[in-house]
């Protein structure tokens, strides 16, 4: 039996609601009634999740694998929504919209899928499960939170558009494949895990690693000069699959370690 929650919003929201509570782990055993009940944040006040929610929730057979977990569609834009799957290890999410800042923050199982874009720090200190948005995602998808230095350890993030800044910032396990273009400090401060562009980066890209592989299919605008040449590799066999083609590795970052292990391969370098 697989438990079916539908939240359907009720309108336009102004101030953001944090609503880490909309998890399937926060909405296993509970009636639709109770549901509505659940407190989030809205500013300096909590508020019932039904004053911004239309709440469905029913039973359905399985026969797969499923049987327990709790399935949740938002059916509407999320984007004024903060935190939702937060902390969430499984069931599954889908939004049909756009979803708020901290989706999937510290998730350790299930999957969350997004049909539009996702804000800043999706995927925050991740440790597994799959998170995939089909449109872009902000700054520090995959990264650690402000003033720590351990980010995603494990799970995988799949981004189908593009992605900001610091995509992966002091990731150490897991894996990202952003299927567009990255912007400023991919990698950075990255000790293990596969990072993949398959379009171009800005710059910075692999700042301060030790650890861990990045391959960047496209062009880098501005490469890292802490990085050296260690030939070339064709098809490198990255996580479970590998890319192909041509491609320069280089091994870094020696601004920061004598003997780093952080491997980098791209198509396109400007060095």
């Amino acid at each position: 039996m697989i438990r079916k929650i539908r939240l359907t919003p009720k309108g336009e929201i102004d101030i953001m609601v944090e609503a880490e509570i909309i998890s399937p782990d926060s909405f296993a055993g509970k009636s639709e009634a109770e549901l509505c009940e659940l407190s989030v944040w809205q500013g300096p006040r909590q508020v019932p999740l039904g004053e911004f929610f239309e709440v469905e929730a029913w039973d359905e057979e399985t026969t797969g694998d499923g049987d327990g977990t709790v399935d949740i569609l938002i059916d509407g834009d999320a984007s004024r929504i903060k935190r939702i799957g937060q902390r969430m290890t499984s069931g599954r999410i889908e939004i049909l919209g756009s979803a708020g800042m901290h989706l999937g923050s510290e998730m350790a199982g299930g999957e969350i899928l997004v049909r539009r874009d996702a804000g800043p720090w999706a995927g925050m200190n991740m440790s597994g499960g799959l998170l995939e948005v089909f449109g872009d995602v902000g700054d520090h998808a995959g990264s650690a939170y402000r003033g720590s230095w351990r980010g995603m350890s494990g799970g995988n993030i799949l981004v189908r558009g593009n992605a900001r800044s610091q995509v992966g910032g002091g990731m150490s396990g897991g894996e990202i494949l952003v299927q567009g273009s990255v912007e400023n400090f991919c990698g950075i401060r990255q000790s293990g895990g596969l990072i993949v562009v398959e379009g171009d980066a800005v710059r910075g890209v692999g700042a301060e690693m030790i650890g861990g592989s990045i391959a960047v299919l496209g062009e880098i605008h501005q490469f890292t000069p802490g990085f050296v040449a260690a030939g070339t590799e064709r098809d490198p066999a990255l996580g479970e699959g590998k890319v192909e083609g041509e491609f320069a590795k280089f091994l870094g970052d020696y601004a920061i370690s004598k003997n780093p292990k952080g491997v980098l391969f791209v198509k396109e370098a400007v060095v």
